[in-house]
């Protein structure tokens, strides 16, 4: 096909599936996908082969999604699925890696012709069970959805529904969001009927070989313009009742690249194990991020890249491992990644970010006796620093959900945000600074008990600053000013005022190399208090 044509198509698909997306979160009931934007939205070509997602989706979701995919497809063949149809399944190993993401399919047809599959997956605060750090088991953690037709034929089922109902606590806001993804595969599905007829076509076909095809050379481009050979990173994260190992190798052999996680510590009995879905998701990320970012992400761009861990460890945990927390080691990948990489790419280097994700779960009766509420508030940490400047301040990464209003908070629950800022002097040093964390300070108005539990990383082991630069600050969780345990359930009374600390991001090259100029900026900012500028930079 004519590139120009072939251009000007691709940019149409890329905003058909944005806006479809946008659908879907106008649409939407819950928080932590109208605001947190924890959601994918994808479409896949008739073979199953992924052409594009949203910009907001989330990495690793859209990682996952051509597991899932691929799975439905193992269930339901192609040619048993009619229009109308939504599959839907939360199964940890075949989908995110925890219960509370569920993910959908909807195949699209055209004439009676199957044309292509619009996915999404989008997380749930509650999916039954209980948002245990203690967990011993996935059936512990709530209700696992097998892969199965929620919507036959246009009609939704109502064993599906029913069963959902029974085991949510927030049954409507859940069953909201499942709603409002159907409203975005029909916009989808006119959208593309609609781009098809204008463009001449019958099908996605020749257009979605032709942008994989490209995407895969670009890619095999990047890995090849590195040298063969094999590099490694390893370290240690905060664990549960003892630290965990993360190993990771990456082997580049002239066009391939694989990247191995043998020598990572085994499973665990807490809810913090990960599985090789997820794993493989972010791997690839950061070697997208790091290689060819600009190039679209499709299912040509993964073909390059081989992922494995042993069977039974950390990042390849087997069932029935409890996976609630399976961010908790799956987002040390990315830095895994990249630090084996940095060694052979020290202009794309990026120092570690104050991640894995923190977030806090609130979990009460609600004032007006209307029932109970389960909330969650996620809180970002530094980035870590790049070779191209500062890590800004409270930025996610790897993943990219949004900071929630505290106005939005509070008035869905009984708590007042009291204090949300920027902490001094918790950016790693370095001739590029890492990002500042924040300091959040919440307390209780509630006249009831509320249940906080929480799941915090890198409190023992901070963001690691790279090629000289100093580490991040740790992060620190406090309840009525006392160290507070990191994966912990707690009961808030009135009064009670529990503060996070997130961590800071780590430094990039020697601090001595910081120019004078970025110095006085950072102490005018207060991002650098006078007494860190002397001692980290020999200033004031």
């Amino acid at each position: 096909m004519d590139p120009i044509r072939i251009g000007l198509i691709w940019r149409r698909i890329e905003g058909l599936v944005d806006q479809v997306a946008e659908t879907f979160l106008r649409a939407a009931f819950s928080v932590v996908v109208r605001d947190n934007y924890d959601m994918a939205f994808s479409l896949f070509d008739a073979r199953g082969r992924l052409i594009a997602q949203s910009k907001r989706s989330i990495p690793s979701f859209t990682g996952t999604l051509p597991t899932t995919l691929e799975a439905v497809l193992a269930k339901f063949p192609a040619d048993s699925l009619a229009p109308g149809d939504v599959m839907i399944t939360n199964d940890p190993w075949i989908g995110t890696g925890h219960l509370n993401d569920i993910s959908m399919v909807h195949p699209i047809h055209r004439d009676g012709r199957l044309i292509a599959f619009a996915a999404s997956t989008a997380h749930t605060v509650d999916i039954g069970g209980a948002p245990s750090p203690t967990a011993r088991d996935r059936f512990e953690e709530g209700l696992c959805i097998p892969i199965c037709r929620i919507v036959e034929g246009g009609r939704e089922s109502r064993v599906v529904v029913d069963f959902l109902r029974e085991n949510l606590r927030m049954a409507d806001e859940t069953l909201g969001d499942i709603r409002a993804q159907f409203a975005a595969y029909a916009d989808c599905a006119a959208k593309l009927a609609t781009l098809l007829e204008d463009e001449g076509l019958e099908d996605l076909e020749a257009v979605a070989d032709e942008i994989i095809e490209r995407s895969e050379r670009s890619m095999r481009r990047a890995i090849s313009a590195l040298p063969n050979g094999t590099w490694q990173d390893a370290f240690d994260t905060d664990g549960f009742d003892c630290p965990l190992h993360i190993a990771c190798s990456v082997t580049i052999e002239g066009d391939r690249m694989s990247i191995d996680f043998a020598g990572t510590s085994p499973q665990v009995r807490w809810p913090v194990n990960c599985v090789l879905n997820y794993t493989q998701a972010y791997a690839r990320y950061a070697v997208k991020c790091l290689l060819d970012p600009e190039a679209p992400n499709n299912a040509g761009s993964l073909r390059p890249i081989g992922i494995s861990a042993p069977e039974g460890c950390l990042l390849n945990a087997t069932p029935p491992a409890p996976v609630w927390g399976r961010h908790l080691s799956g987002h040390y990948v990315p830095p895994a990644v990249i630090g084996a990489l940095s060694q052979v790419m020290p202009e794309r280097a990026v120092a570690e970010s104050g991640s894995p994700l923190w977030n806090v779960y609130f979990t009460g009766a609600r004032p007006d006796g209307s029932g109970n509420f389960v909330k969650m508030y996620f809180m970002n940490g530094g980035h870590g620093a790049r070779a191209s400047g500062d890590g800004p301040g409270c930025l996610s990464f790897p993943s990219n959900v949004s900071n929630e209003p505290a106005e939005v908070f509070e008035n869905q629950v009984p708590m007042v945000v009291v204090e949300k800022a920027f902490v001094p002097d918790t950016g790693g040093a370095g001739r590029f600074r890492g990002g500042n964390a924040q300091r959040i300070r919440f307390r209780s108005i509630s006249e009831t008990p509320i249940v906080m539990t929480i799941r915090h990383e890198r409190v023992r082991f901070p963001p690691r600053g790279l090629y000289g630069g100093r580490d991040g600050a740790p992060g620190i969780d406090l309840l009525n000013g006392e160290r507070l345990e990191p994966k912990s359930r707690t009961v808030l009374e009135r009064d009670d005022e529990v503060t996070f600390q997130t961590p800071g991001g780590g430094g990039l090259f020697p601090p001595a190399g910081r120019d004078r100029a970025a110095i006085d900026a950072d102490l005018a900012s207060s991002l650098v208090s006078d007494a860190a500028a002397e001692r980290d930079y020999g200033q004031s």
